[in-house]
């Protein structure tokens, strides 16, 4: 292809070779490790969005790749935009899926919500998110006119501004969590005193705060692309692409392979578990569990 064509072309630069066929496998190691972390560990609630994301991620690069060839046509532009805008919502609903049992190892009276609630709450938001990209991917593909693919890709900004909105809400959240722990003076869970002192639970949740922030940043930079639309600089800058797209959800992955969930947690990760039904029981377990540390904290004041 001459260079002075691409202007014709889906975007206005033939894409690089070798760092598409980089990040693809990236991915697809990313893949490999997440299925057989999740078999082992049996996370299957977390491997589920984990595995759905990074094969977004691979169809996404081979897009790309595809698209070193030819520019012009609709296909293999198409299969990258698509994949590579959705994918990221499945990275946020795993992490969305870990608060709840980070509430439960350190312990409740420090939440203002039930651990399910967080999750119930972000996952729909998730949900929400990923449903408006899914519907503005599918008008874009069908689409005949250039009107009718800018009303899918308007479709996709709305839902990826809805993640940004979704993600910072979620970071807001966790900071307050964070800070309620290290400020209050009740005693944390004792069930769960020997793993907070684990190195690898720690490091977990470190993953957990990076994997977000990376997240959080390339989907500012997907709107933001988008809203510029297909024509301009921020569409047809492949370098600015190449950092803030790929990078910032790599990390994120690699975070959460390295220190995947079944790693930071170990047994724990299923005596963590929390129940989504409405049980009248389990709230006043909850509830006494609350009060009898809460009471330990007095009495030690009071000592």
């Amino acid at each position: 292809m001459e260079t002075c064509c691409t202007e014709q072309g889906m975007i206005n630069y033939v894409p690089t070779t070798a760092g598409n066929a980089v990040y693809l496998a990236i991915f697809a190691v990313a893949l490999i490790a997440q299925i057989g972390l999740g078999v082992r560990y049996k996370t299957w609630d977390f491997m589920g969005p984990m595995v759905a994301g990074t094969i977004m991620e691979i169809f996404g690069y081979a897009g790309r790749l595809w698209m070193t060839t030819d520019i012009f046509t609709m296909s293999p532009f198409l299969m990258y935009l698509i994949p590579l805008t959705i994918g990221p919502a499945f990275y946020a609903a795993a992490i969305y899926l870990c608060l709840g049992r980070i509430v439960i190892v350190y312990g409740t009276q420090y939440s203002p919500l039930r651990p399910r609630t967080y999750t119930i709450i972000f996952v729909c938001f998730d949900f929400v998110s990923l449903l408006l990209q899914a519907v503005g991917g599918a008008l874009t593909s069908v689409a005949e006119t250039t009107q009718n693919r800018d009303i899918g890709v308007n479709v996709m900004i709305a839902g990826l501004a809805f993640q940004v909105f979704s993600l910072f809400l979620f970071m807001s959240v966790c900071t307050a969590f964070a800070v309620n722990v290290i400020r209050s003076r009740k005693p944390a869970n004792p069930k769960f005193t020997q793993l907070r002192s684990r190195f690898v639970f720690r490091a977990f949740q470190a993953a957990i705060a990076l994997s977000t922030i990376t997240i959080f940043i390339r989907c500012c930079y997907r709107v933001a692309e988008l809203q510029a639309g297909f024509a301009g600089d921020l569409a047809n800058d492949e370098v600015l692409f190449m950092i803030l797209e790929g990078p910032m959800v790599f990390i994120a992955v690699l975070a959460l392979t390295f220190f995947h969930p079944g790693i930071g947690y170990g047994q724990d990760y299923i005596t963590s578990e929390f129940s989504f039904s409405r049980n009248k029981m389990g709230d006043e377990l909850e509830q006494q569990q609350g009060e009898k540390l809460e009471g330990q904290s007095e009495m030690r004041d009071s000592q």
